[in-house]
């Protein structure tokens, strides 16, 4: 096509391009230049600074970009004079191009300007203002084309009976989000309890509050309801840390006096504290009732992981029960259960000639190096005064410095052995397994606990007392020779790691702990001073 023709072809009438012209006078009207060259920057601005809100920006890009077409499409019926049609369309294409600018303007107030300080409000509070920019865009359209405000007024006197009237539900809903907002009564991350539902709240929301509970189900409760409702947040006192008491609840019978039940339960809570329990304030077990043939008691912790109630609660049961097996104190049955045994003098000899035989079996004292210089009749003795004591996993089986008048030989099981230095650290000496034994410098010196035991699993113990070893060694005062060495080197091995001892302190303090042990044994069981002979563990 030469020049001529192209002169012809645009001097001649044209529909596309008359669409173009009227397109290119709405676009200078309003300025659409300059308002594309700002939400493209700002766009690509966000998308940079904002990477989580990448989709919002896009979002707000497709309503700009639909309000460019309407726009470009009023073109159109105005060249053909259809002046409501081209209204109708630039009035569409400006309302989307208000709600593009209010979605950007969202993103940088919320998402970027707010990052950048301490605040952070609300998604009620943000939705809010959202909707009040959208409803300020609206306005200021019907502005644009003409309706007044006072027409608006007038209008929407009858439009709001309606609009309350079949919306008033869901005002109820925002009203709510926004009393509990003003209020403040919880917060996301609080754990509630409403009617049946407890959990930790997820959402609030113009609507409704989301509240994930420990069954991994979220539950979603109408703020119409909520506030109509009754609120327990739970764990929370002012001025404290976020913890909930628990109840554990168990039975004994009336057999075992209270005060008894009482200590040997909190000093088992007390001692070393449940995984997932708080230090303060302390555990402790109360007597809560009088039933038909047994006390019930309660032990009371506070919890501080309230995620995890049940399975703490388990933990707490298992010490409880652990406890109170040391002490021999049994659970309560049922009153109507009914035991009956034939026994008699000669029945009772063979049951205890059996326990005896089992322990002597499970023990081979014969093997324990605390027993290796008693003969067969002495270690009977000791086997007869044997008392089981088991202990559960991570629970203290002896404190150091406590004053304790027992020791316990260990049959199943592992413990460690902990001792505390000078400077406040705690360093493991040594490992015990079956067969082992730990306790016996407080039996027989009466010097307090030198170091901690600590039990590795679930262990079980037999426990030996002080009136055992006073009838042994009032028969044979000799055997104090051979316990006094034994202590010596148990004690220093202790104390060269306490204190980094050299080999040549060991050997001083070896010979003088031996004599200093054998002094107090015999002192303690009031045997008559013999000097102490040189033994073989020295």
């Amino acid at each position: 096509m030469n020049t001529w023709a192209l002169l012809a072809f645009w001097l001649k009438p044209n529909p596309l391009k008359d669409i173009w012209q009227s397109f290119l006078l709405i676009a200078h009207d309003d300025k659409l230049l300059s308002i594309t060259i700002v939400i493209l920057g700002l766009a690509v601005l966000l998308a940079v600074m904002s990477p989580r809100q990448r989709v919002h920006v896009r979002v707000a890009l497709v309503m700009y970009a639909l309000a460019l077409f309407l726009m470009g499409l009023s073109a159109a019926p105005a060249t053909l004079g259809w002046d409501q049609a081209t209204k109708t369309l630039h009035a569409a294409g400006l309302l989307l191009l208000g709600f593009a600018v209010v979605k950007l303007g969202s993103i940088i107030v919320f998402d970027v300007v707010l990052c950048l300080t301490p605040l952070s409000p609300p998604r009620f509070l943000r939705d809010m203002i959202v909707a009040g920019g959208y409803t300020g865009a609206g306005l200021w359209l019907l502005s644009r084309v003409g309706v007044t405000f006072s027409g608006i007024v007038a209008t929407s006197a009858v439009m709001t009976g309606v609009i309350v009237f079949s919306l008033q539900d869901s005002l109820s809903n925002i009203l709510g989000g926004l009393v509990l907002q003003i209020d403040e009564s919880f917060s996301v991350g609080d754990w509630v309890k409403i009617e049946q539902t407890a959990g930790k709240v997820k959402e609030i929301t113009w609507r409704h509050v989301a509240i994930e509970t420990r069954n991994w189900d979220t539950v979603i409760i109408p703020n119409s309801v909520l506030i109509k409702s009754q609120v327990l947040i739970q764990g929370q006192r002012s001025g404290q840390p976020v913890q909930q008491r628990r109840w554990i609840w168990f039975n004994v019978d009336f057999r075992v006096p209270p005060t008894e039940v009482i200590r040997v339960v909190t000093d088992a809570l007390v001692t070393e504290p449940v995984e997932g329990s708080a230090l303060d304030p302390a555990p402790n077990c109360i007597l809560m009732d009088f039933k038909d043939s047994y006390f019930s008691y309660a032990a009371r912790y506070w919890l501080t992981d309230l995620a995890k109630d049940d399975p703490t609660d388990s933990l707490v049961r298992c010490r409880i029960y652990f406890a109170l097996q040391r002490a021999s104190i049994a659970l309560s049955v049922p009153a109507l259960t009914a035991f009956v045994e034939n026994r008699d003098e000669e029945r009772a000899k063979i049951h205890h000639e059996h326990e005896i035989s089992q322990r002597l079996t499970a023990l081979d004292l014969a093997r324990v190096e605390l027993f290796r210089e008693m003969n067969d009749q002495e270690r009977l003795k000791l086997a007869e005064r044997l008392r089981s004591a088991p202990f559960m996993k991570g629970e203290v089986m002896t404190r150091q410095g406590a004053e304790a008048h027992w020791l316990y030989i260990l049959t199943k099981g592992s413990a460690e052995v902990i001792v505390s230095t000078d400077g406040g650290v705690h360093k493991s000496v040594a490992v015990l397994h079956a067969g082992d034994f730990f306790g016996e410098m407080s039996l027989l010196t009466g010097e307090p606990r030198s170091a901690s035991l600590k039990a590795l699993e679930d262990s079980e113990c037999y426990r030996l007392d002080r009136q055992a070893f006073d009838d042994i060694l009032h028969g044979r005062p000799e055997i104090a020779h051979y316990l006094s060495a034994l202590l010596a080197r148990r004690k220093v091995e202790i104390e060269a790691v306490r204190h980094d001892l050299d080999a040549e302190a060991r050997a001083t303090m070896m010979q003088h702990q031996q004599k200093s042990i054998f002094d107090k044994i015999h002192k303690l069981f009031g045997l008559t001073p013999t000097p102490p002979k040189a033994d073989k563990l020295v």
